[in-house]
């Protein structure tokens, strides 16, 4: 594979992926109200792209069906294919096409955010899906490095956003160098500059500070990040510190980038009374829509006024994700697209001008 380039979320979509919760998971205590969040989630996203939903067993795949049927939605495909856990972000295979502008998916090795939890047959998800019938993908390439979707972030035009504590981490690629990552990196994603970022992370968070917890960009050369205006609070300083980082970078032309900074939701803990990673950073881009996580917090509507003035013409999508931060990942975190030529034939019924505006305002 030569000239390979990575795609932009924005970019057209023919499919969302989830994983779905079973009760094997953590999510056994709550598993009944965690689905109710996954259903909200699939109806939203139905709108506009197909659902591909990895189902455990057989007869959580025949309750599914069932289910999908009465809530309306006619537009999902799935597939039996044993899992540890529902982060589909992160187990997920990262799209890329080539210079012919053919799809390619890669496969990362997925650890369990460096060997924190289980993660053998999250980690052998993508080999089996390719092999669906309803999937145009014919080979799912396997990367020796280990990476989640949710540690990297790019406008498009050449840039990739990261975390040092998350992709330099100990935990990850025996403390492979920078430059070493780098290389590697730029030659899978075709990308120019690396923006690393020093500071930010989120109390209770599992992955080492994801950058979609912190961070994210937008079509129009933008970056939307998670601001804190509590001085009391831990994470005033190290996120004050990464939004002086945010103002100092500039894209592959050197031109600064449009800053837009979300609200800080008031702190949320566990039934054992540790924090949650309550990010409103952690949302998912779809064909012309984003699905907002929010939290039941006096914040909420701020967060979405700032998302819509960040994605002008989009339309915001709020979903209370409460029942996902209590597993420490929000909205993004279960999610994982499938750009446009994914599947064999789509079902979509997602309109031809949504489909337009989603690939014109896209930069690849």
């Amino acid at each position: 594979m030569q000239g390979l380039k990575i795609l932009p979320e924005w970019a057209a979509q023919d499919a969302v992926m989830l994983t779905w919760p079973h009760s094997q998971t953590d999510w056994a205590g709550f598993l009944a109200e965690v689905e109710q969040t996954f259903y909200q989630i699939a109806t939203t996203i139905s709108r506009y792209a197909d659902l591909v939903v990895v189902c455990h067993d057989e007869p959580l795949k025949t309750r599914l069906t069932s289910q999908f049927a009465a809530l309306g939605i006619t537009n999902a495909y799935f597939q039996v294919i044993a899992n540890n856990d529902s982060w589909a972000r992160d187990h997920g295979p990262i799209s890329v096409i080539d210079e012919h502008n053919q799809l390619h998916w890669l496969d990362f090795q997925f650890t369990g955010w460096g060997d924190k939890f289980s993660a053998e047959l999250d980690n052998a998800i993508n080999q089996q899906l390719v092999q669906a019938e309803f999937l145009n993908i014919k080979a799912c390439h396997t990367q020796h490095l280990v990476l989640e979707g949710g540690a990297i972030e790019t406008d498009g035009n050449g840039s990739l956003l990261v975390t040092r504590n998350c992709l330099l981490n100990e935990n990850r690629n025996n403390n492979l160098a920078a430059d070493a990552l780098e290389q590697q990196l730029k030659q899978l994603f075709g990308i120019r500059q690396f923006l690393w970022l020093n500071h930010g992370h989120l109390a209770g968070d599992d992955t080492d500070a994801h950058i979609d917890t912190l961070a994210r960009f937008t079509p129009n050369q933008g970056i939307v990040y998670v601001g804190c205006d509590d001085p009391s609070d831990e994470h005033f300083q190290p996120l004050t510190a990464m939004a002086h980082e945010l103002k100092q970078l500039s894209n592959v032309e050197g031109q600064a980038y449009t800053l837009f900074a979300l609200p800080w939701p008031s702190a949320k803990y566990s039934p054992e009374g540790e924090r949650l990673p309550a990010s409103y950073a952690n949302y998912l881009i779809l064909n012309g829509a984003i699905l907002l996580p929010i939290y039941g917090d006096s914040q909420d509507e701020k967060a979405i006024a700032v998302v819509r003035a960040a994605y002008p013409g989009y339309q915001v999508h709020a979903i209370d994700c409460q029942a996902l931060i209590r597993q420490y990942g929000s909205l993004h975190c279960v999610t994982m697209q499938l750009p446009k030529g994914s599947l064999l034939k789509s079902t979509s019924t997602t309109n031809q001008s949504t489909l337009r505006f989603a690939s014109e305002d896209s930069a690849c």
